[in-house]
């Protein structure tokens, strides 16, 4: 399995601070298969609905993980939590912008659990790497394409430098049509139960990895 662990400063600002961290290989991208696609839109449309009447401060993940920002010393409402941002685009547009099968599947776990999730090109990262905060010095060429200046922010680093963080990720590290091997990290809640973790991780691994084909390995960071 990679070698990735959460750094001593971030358990000391979020002790109960924890990941789920799938690796993929030998996998495929490429479009949504049909029998997912076609349902999307209805999903979308279902959140789009409920968002009339919730505002995004009352959605428990949206909540929970603006509290985890502060802890760190990130302002939420400047930096969202992706999945917040994800709600908002849906909000307004009515869906995400589709991309590829990897991403596509990992904006619906975002948004259906209510959490981030980042999944990066495993060939493209050095390991080891670590979940840590981020100083002045860390920045990265984002994927909404400015460049994200990471201090006081959750921050995913391996040997080269910062990559990924549940805000966004960097153009280093991402996930194309011609990956064959991916790293997803998923940012729990964290006051989920650890069975209730542990089942989450494996269904989402579980789904990817029939979409994608390949193999999958995980475990459960803190």
């Amino acid at each position: 399995m990679l070698d990735l662990s959460v750094s001593t400063k971030l358990k000391s600002l979020v002790p109960d601070f924890k990941a789920g961290v799938i690796c993929y290989h030998h996998i495929v991208i490429s479009e949504m298969p049909p029998m997912i696609a076609d349902r999307l839109p209805l999903f979308y449309e279902s959140i789009q609905l409920s968002l009339e009447s919730q505002p995004f401060g009352e959605i428990p993940g949206v909540k929970e993980w603006r509290s985890v920002f502060k802890k760190v010393g990130t302002d939420p409402s400047r930096y969202r939590p992706s999945q917040e941002a994800l709600l908002r685009k849906i909000k307004k547009d009515g869906q995400p912008h589709m991309i590829h099968s990897a991403v596509d599947l990992n904006n619906f776990f975002s948004v259906q659990f209510s959490i981030p999730l980042g999944i990066y090109d495993l060939d493209h990262v050095r390991t080891p790497v670590r979940i840590t905060v981020g100083t002045a010095k860390d920045e990265y060429d984002g994927l909404n394409g400015r460049v994200m200046n990471m201090e006081d922010k959750i921050v995913s680093a391996d040997s080269v430098g910062v990559f990924g963080s549940p805000i966004v990720d960097s153009r280093r590290t991402c996930v194309t049509e011609q990956t064959e091997n991916a790293l997803q990290i998923v940012y729990l809640r964290p006051s989920m139960p650890d069975e209730e973790v542990r089942k989450l991780i494996s269904k989402i691994a579980e789904m990817f990895t029939q979409v994608h084909g390949g193999e999958n390995e995980w475990t459960i960071i803190s």
